[in-house]
């Protein structure tokens, strides 16, 4: 399966934040649309880079409190890793687990037209294991 797939499947919304944003504020957002991931644009859109949960926590767990008032420039992954529609999802799970994250967002013409998470990997990987034992059954029971 590709990467396309997915995200014809899901959908290709991208929920972002301006890098002058605190981390409470995208805490916020993560909140609001119930996400583990925020891209970081700049002014003209472009991809800047971005913010997780996980970089949120260890924010508050060096500062306390006042790591959540700090810009999210501060504790974002600028050099962010990404894929095109064209990735398979076994391209996908090796990209994950080699660089330890669990979004990654995928890029056409330069722009992010959508976000992977590792939770689309594992539902996509679940469907076609389903897919495959239902078509081994048919086969076994025509046979």
């Amino acid at each position: 399966m590709l990467v396309a797939h997915i995200l014809n499947e899901k959908g290709r919304d991208v929920v972002s934040i301006r890098p002058e944003a605190t981390l409470q504020d995208a805490a916020a957002v993560l909140t609001r649309h119930r996400i583990g991931a925020l891209i970081v644009r700049g002014e003209a859109g472009a991809l800047m880079g971005i913010i997780s949960e996980r970089d949120i926590v260890r924010a508050i767990a060096e500062l306390g409190q006042a790591g959540l008032a700090l810009p999210v420039s501060t504790r974002m992954t600028a050099n962010v890793a990404v894929c095109d529609e064209s990735g398979t999802i076994a391209e996908i799970m090796e990209t994950m687990t080699r660089f330890r994250f669990r979004h990654l967002p995928v890029v056409r013409d330069g722009k992010v037209c959508g976000i992977i998470s590792i939770g689309d990997v594992v539902k996509s990987r679940i469907y076609e294991t389903i897919r495959e034992a239902e078509a081994l059954k048919e086969y076994i029971a025509t046979a």
